[in-house]
């Protein structure tokens, strides 16, 4: 509800689909106003392809720009949507919001450490990644299943997406400890959203 909570107060974008599994009727008995499609692959790939034809199905056109995000990624904010889209709106390829790797890089192997790896050129990708819905398509059609995200995808048709800076706080939601922290990020933004309106 958090992340659809940042997609609704983006005024820009012209609908939001939530693609669930099958069965799944959560956000009809809450009365969602999103459109919803319960077409839900095995695979992200295969997620991210049958929402895009349920775009399709809705109107959308193969030029309209699409964002894709993870739900589990909570802590996106409106912000940090429309940083992305101001920055793909006239880009050829598209792009993605991406976190710059803080921290020094092992590569390991048998449980020891191989090699530190240099770190000044790499980056955590992030969500959500916009990409033309026709292009999206086609490079997961090609790619198959194993991509892990749409940026992969495109890369494998030789586009470059355009790296946009996220936040450290859009992590993804994953292990257990991550539930206590984005616990304390949403209530550090309540909060620090309480002082602002008694400021002002």
């Amino acid at each position: 509800m958090h992340t659809l909570a940042a997609f609704a107060a983006v005024p820009r974008l012209q609908r939001t689909l939530v693609v669930l599994a099958p069965g799944d009727d959560f956000l009809d008995r809450l009365g969602s106003p999103f459109s919803i499609a319960t077409c839900g692959g095995a695979t992200r790939a295969q997620t991210v392809l049958n929402g895009l034809g349920a775009l399709a199905g809705l109107g959308a056109m193969e030029n309209d720009w699409v964002l894709v995000h993870d739900a589990a990624r909570c802590l996106i904010t409106p912000a940090q949507i429309t940083g992305l889209m101001d920055a793909c709106e006239h880009d050829a390829v598209g792009g993605l919001l991406a976190h710059k790797l803080p921290d020094t890089l092992k590569r390991e192997v048998n449980g020891r450490v191989a090699t530190t790896l240099d770190r000044s050129d790499k980056w955590l990708a992030q969500t959500p990644q916009m990409f033309r819905l026709g292009l999206l398509q086609r490079a997961l059609l090609q790619a198959g299943d194993q991509v892990t995200d749409e940026s992969s995808a495109v890369e494998a048709l030789d586009l470059a997406p355009r790296l946009v800076p996220g936040s450290a706080q859009n992590f993804k939601v994953t292990y257990p400890e991550d539930f206590a922290l984005a616990e304390a990020v949403l209530r550090g933004r309540e909060t620090s959203g309480m002082t602002d309106r008694s400021n002002g």
